[in-house]
């Protein structure tokens, strides 16, 4: 009789111990679509600044045809991304592209004087930062889901529930490039 106690008390707590690895796991995933929730609302948030900007930009500086062309070509890039990779490129492609338009906007006075431009470049740094914390916030729930399936125990429980590493939102190869300062 007590031996069956025994056993069924071994069993619960194994049970208990698989469910709560289980959940851990379930409630690091939650974290990372909630990360990558964050990063596509800030990079919408970029996205619907966009517009103005160029529209501040544009009268100032009407003969810059291709860069405002650029621009919008790379906010329809990030529109249209579907994944973490494509998003992760578009991104890059209209940060490209907005670093063309402020180097634009430098040539102009009176651009950078305006009240206007200047609100909407300081909402448009103020969005960059949120997307750099969104990222940090992203990776760093990837990085612990990705270490518990990893890990003994928890890596057989992940296994056995179909559990998969996560992709990290990485750098590409021009952002790690260093930047060259002229004067």
């Amino acid at each position: 009789m007590n031996t069956t106690y025994i056993i069924i008390g071994i069993i619960a707590v194994i049970a208990i111990y698989i469910v709560g690895i289980y959940n851990g796991l379930i409630t690091l995933r939650a974290r990372i679509k909630e990360a990558l929730s964050g990063i596509d609302v800030q990079l919408k948030r970029r996205i619907d600044l966009i517009p103005n900007l160029v529209e501040t930009v544009k009268g100032y500086a009407k003969h810059e045809k291709t860069v405002f062309e650029n621009v919008t070509k790379a906010r329809s890039q990030l529109i249209k991304a579907g994944g973490l990779e494509e998003k992760a490129a578009a991104n890059n492609m209209l940060t490209d592209a907005l670093k063309s338009l402020f180097a634009v906007a430098e040539a102009y006075p009176d651009l950078k004087a305006s009240t206007n431009f200047q609100d909407l470049q300081r909402q448009l740094e103020d969005t960059e930062d949120k997307i750099a914390y969104s990222r940090q916030f992203y990776n760093a729930n990837v990085l612990a889901y990705n270490t518990k399936i990893k890990v003994v125990p928890s890596n057989f429980i992940a296994q056995m529930f179909g559990f998969t590493e996560e992709q990290f939102f990485a750098a590409t190869e021009e952002e790690r490039k260093n930047v060259k300062v002229t004067f």
